[in-house]
């Protein structure tokens, strides 16, 4: 029995056989869309948001989980393992406040607890979860695992795609005006997480054409590197695309089992329906 256990948040992309295999405990999301307040993960799912958020009136809004939440959370564990720490890896500090959520709460529980900013999200947040998971299974040592999780941090790499500008001037992130002009051009976007972990956009061009040519910048890159051990695509909506991107990496890495997953409302919200997420870890 593992002496470290794991908790993130929803803003991971985990499968719930990882969830389970490896007794990953996840603290929700909020969501308001139009004045209804939801659970990520647990009152809405994924799919289901980005159809409130197609037809909502307004950009829907994410919040970081309450300090009590995490406070709950943290306390049902030590209650359960009380001769057990807790090794609580989170969201980007660039994207949200969710770690620094978990670091007040952590002070407030009798639990020993270790907070840990992944500096990303989704399926790159994935990789360094799963990393801490299988260590603490293997019985390794809190500072052993926080070594390695460090060292996949710097090896996770997130690049999107959006094909809408409407969610940037929704969300202040672009003026009104210049949304206009770039949806009348048809201005197409690739961004990144950069080492900060924030979005930083890379580039922008016209049509459909500039978001191939960034994909294809993307996997020149993943090709540069001496190994890539795991990849993941995330999309908003676009289920097609995403699987013969997939396919299109598999191709290149077969060895690589690779998660296709709808991304969670933190990433939805940012780029709108259409964006696709490649993640990997190289």
């Amino acid at each position: 029995m593992s002496n470290i256990k794991i908790v993130t948040d929803s803003a991971v992309a985990l499968t719930t056989d990882e969830i389970a295999n490896y007794d990953i405990t996840i603290v929700p999301l909020t969501v308001q869309i139009d004045g209804v307040v939801y659970e990520d993960g647990v009152t809405l799912k994924r799919e289901e948001f980005l159809d409130f958020m197609q037809k909502s009136k307004n950009l829907p809004q994410t919040s970081q989980p309450s300090i009590g939440k995490f406070q709950v959370a943290y306390d049902a564990i030590h209650e359960k393992f009380p001769d057990s720490e807790i090794l609580s890896l989170h969201l980007s500090s660039g994207l949200s406040g969710t770690v620094h959520a978990a670091k007040q709460a952590a002070a407030l529980t009798a639990a020993k607890i270790t907070t840990f900013d992944t500096l990303n999200a989704d399926r790159s947040q994935a990789f360094q979860v799963l990393t801490a998971a299988k260590l603490a299974q293997k019985g390794a040592t809190m500072s052993e695992i926080i070594s390695e999780v460090e060292k996949v941090r710097g090896q996770s790499h997130t690049y999107l795609s959006f094909t809408s500008l409407d969610n940037m001037v929704a969300g202040g992130r672009l003026s009104k005006a210049s949304g206009i002009i770039g949806n009348l051009l048809n201005i197409k976007v690739g961004a990144c997480v950069d080492e900060m972990g924030s979005v930083e956009v890379i580039v922008k061009g016209r049509g459909m054409k500039a978001i191939a040519k960034f994909h294809d910048t993307v996997i020149e890159k993943m090709k540069t590197y001496p190994e890539v051990s795991a990849i993941g695509i995330s999309h908003a909506g676009i289920p097609e695309v995403a699987e013969k991107m997939a396919k299109r990496l598999n191709e290149i890495w077969p060895e690589i089992k690779i998660e296709v997953m709808t991304t969670g409302p933190i990433i939805s919200t940012h780029t709108g329906l259409g964006a696709l997420a490649i993640l990997f870890q190289a």
